[in-house]
């Protein structure tokens, strides 16, 4: 899609208005479907609401996060399909469920067979009909259940396992490592910080994963579908950084992931940056605890930084 920005006008930024005042960011002193500063606003903290780059730009993730947030549990029919369906109502779902003791696995708002096999054991609990859809009844059955505070789920106890499991040291770790890609300019500083950390955690026993070749672009949740069929133990993505520079781990409204956030730290400690939480599709669509670099400057010297404070996270992590 397109790119809207400051400045645009027509139906589709009527659209964006709308969507945006929906979920209570408003821009009412723009003229309707006019991209003026009050949308641009609006843009920018929702954006910042939903742990996405905050740049007043709706681009294609941004779009997609706008749609996606439109939808409240019992809004719909969730059920097992391709493409899978996608949004906020998904994530509360997986959530609850979690909470409850089914595993859903990530709370990524992404309806697939974990929250299938989730939603059936939930159903083959509570006597209702098992076919893995959520409609009225298994809404109100969810609801009905959870009231008042929600435990830790199930992907936060896993998540505490794997960091009790944890060998001292990065040796035979498989590491992804993403070179962002988003414009030539970030595509070589990525690659130059991602190849000097792959070669320190070589030296140090760990098998690294590069996402993509020096002359290839791929899209980042094309990289993070890699990253899972690879079998990745950790993910670490470097960004030139759009607007603040720091290690962001997953984290979202109904979820975040520990693990993740111990692994952001360690680097961060190492790097010297801030730790913050953010729902990028890397961080969002992995299974592995992963962390984005973000920086102005992606260098060699950035790269072995990274590589030390990932060395630090296997040290530590379990003390």
């Amino acid at each position: 899609m397109r790119l809207y920005r400051l400045g645009d006008e027509g139906t589709a930024i009527r659209d964006i208005q709308d969507r945006l005042a929906a979920l209570g960011f408003e821009s009412g002193e723009d003229d309707r479907g006019t991209f003026g500063d009050s949308t641009r606003d609006a843009v920018l903290h929702f954006q910042k609401a939903k742990g996405l780059d905050a740049d007043g730009i709706v681009g294609p993730n941004t779009w997609r996060s706008l749609y996606e947030a439109g939808y409240r549990l019992g809004d719909r029919l969730l059920f097992m399909r391709r493409p899978m369906i996608r949004g906020e109502d998904v994530s509360e779902l997986q959530s609850r469920l979690n909470s409850l003791g089914f595993d859903a696995g990530k709370v990524d708002g992404i309806f697939g067979p974990e929250s299938e096999h989730a939603v059936i054991d939930f159903q083959h609990n509570r006597n209702l009909a098992e076919d893995g859809k959520v409609g009225p009844e298994v809404v109100t059955e969810i609801r009905l259940v959870t009231r008042g505070e929600m435990k830790a789920g199930r992907h936060s106890i896993r998540e505490r396992e794997w960091m009790r499991r944890l060998p001292p040291s990065i040796a035979g770790t498989r590491v992804y490592l993403d070179a962002a890609c988003r414009d030539p300019h970030e595509a070589a500083q990525a690659w130059e910080a991602a190849t000097a950390a792959a070669l320190a955690i070589q030296e140090a026993g760990g098998i690294p994963m590069l996402s993509r070749s020096q002359d290839t672009n791929i899209p980042e949740r094309l990289s993070a579908r890699r990253a899972n069929r690879l079998g990745s133990d950790v993910i670490v993505a470097f960004r030139v950084a759009m607007e603040q520079e720091a290690v962001f781990f997953f984290a979202s409204e109904h979820s975040k992931s520990e693990a993740g956030e111990k692994l952001a730290t360690s680097i961060a400690e190492s790097v010297g940056l801030e730790v913050e939480g953010r729902a990028g599709a890397m961080l969002k669509e992995t299974r592995a605890p992963a962390a984005v670099v973000s920086h102005h400057d992606l260098t060699e010297k950035l790269g072995y930084a990274v590589a030390e404070g990932l060395a630090s996270f296997f040290s530590t992590a379990t003390r």
